[in-house]
């Protein structure tokens, strides 16, 4: 039986990797793998269990209801854009994830806020905040660029909202040099 299975913390590609070969190891058909959702042919209960047993081991879970579902999707579009920088928003976020999800945003923003306890717009900034750590880190652009890459209309933008989530400047981060940053599946 063939079934789409939604897949929580699953937030990259070495998360595909790992899922993929583990699946493969247990004997099962993988259909289909994508960053949250993998699509098995699942022959018995067997490998549903084995299926079951290589998420738990490896830090994932799969997704039952519909509004956890929502709130995975709504996190694997906004890191897949902080994959594909610069960030180019045609339009306003809210926009850009209801065209996206084919939903009103009204009920996307209150579903994820419920599943979250946060924002939709506060889970972004720090997802933005976890990529200028990454960015810093790298040493391939400067403060300004990096708040170009990211679609802040400033520097000082950038520069208080960093200071606001991680509580040191840019430039005492990026003095640290040492690695302070969030695995995005821990991000909430």
């Amino acid at each position: 039986m063939v079934k789409d299975f939604y897949i929580k913390n699953m937030v990259c590609d070495r998360c595909i990797k790992v899922l993929k070969s583990e699946i493969e190891l247990q004997g099962i058909e993988l259909k289909e793998i994508e960053l949250g959702r993998v699509k098995l042919d699942i022959k018995n209960d067997d490998e549903r269990y084995a299926t079951k047993e290589i998420l738990s081991n490896n830090g994932f879970a799969i997704i039952d209801s519909a509004e956890d579902t929502l709130t995975e999707q709504v996190k694997i579009i906004l890191i897949k854009m902080m994959e594909n920088l610069p960030i180019q928003l045609s339009d306003k976020l809210s926009k850009h994830l209801s065209e996206k999800l084919h939903q009103d945003y009204s009920k996307i923003s209150k579903v994820f806020s419920f599943t979250q306890g946060n924002t939709i717009e506060k889970y972004f900034i720090k997802l933005k905040i976890e990529k200028v750590k990454e960015l810093i880190q790298t040493q391939e652009k400067n403060f300004t660029e990096i708040s170009q890459l990211l679609d802040y209309s400033h520097i000082n933008h950038l520069s208080g909202q960093f200071k606001n989530e991680t509580g040191m400047s840019l430039t005492e981060y990026k003095s640290q040099q040492k690695n302070f940053r969030n695995s995005l599946d821990k991000i909430i």
